[in-house]
């Protein structure tokens, strides 16, 4: 379906105080479609107790490997299982089921990005992420007209060059400002 004119698709949603008491306190999503059938994003700043080289030893049981030791990221509370990789659009190579997204960035659910990465391809920029973050019909909007969630333009260099406990604090500078200045009543930016 086309993104309605509103879309926050390809931007990141930065969680406001008011969602302090919920799984989405202090959450960075970046916002994979947002279209009149709902809105789908990735948390990118909450890491789990799972290294990637434990979720690429699941996928391949030759992998025996080590060079992924940073944690896989919590996406969200829906399908925790199910497992997404964000990363840099290549020119010169398509993963199976990749998804281009907004300024240069895909994201693939597929097996064989995940392998090119046990078997030690070096794939670009990229995360691993369990689970997603979903909205049925109307749902983020009406959270966003309730100043549930402060839009800000996405960039790759926060998403895959920052560190995870980093991303929040780095997007709300963008701004020009600290998220501990963050109140309730913000808005769009």
């Amino acid at each position: 379906m086309a993104e309605n004119k509103t879309s926050s698709a390809g931007r990141f949603l930065v969680a406001m105080p008011s969602l302090a008491e919920s799984f989405f306190d202090h959450a960075l999503i970046y916002m994979l479609e947002h279209n009149e059938e709902g809105a789908m994003g990735l948390v990118i700043n909450q890491p789990m107790d799972i290294a990637v080289d434990e979720v690429l030893s699941q996928i391949d049981a030759d992998y025996n490997g080590h060079s992924h030791p940073q944690a896989a990221l919590n996406g969200g509370p829906v399908e925790p299982y199910r497992g997404f990789v964000l990363h840099h659009t290549r020119s010169d190579h398509r993963w199976e089921g990749e998804m281009p997204l907004a300024g240069g960035i895909s994201v693939t659910a597929s097996a064989d990005i995940l392998q090119a990465l046990a078997a030690g391809q070096d794939i670009g920029g990229h995360l691993i992420v369990l689970g997603y973050s979903g909205w049925g019909p109307g749902q983020l909007e009406d959270e966003l007209a309730d100043n549930a969630w402060l839009t800000v333009n996405a960039g790759t260099e926060i998403m895959f060059n920052t560190p995870a406990d980093k991303r929040l604090d780095a997007v709300t500078r963008t701004l020009g400002i600290s998220y501990h200045q963050l109140s309730n009543n913000s808005g769009h930016a």
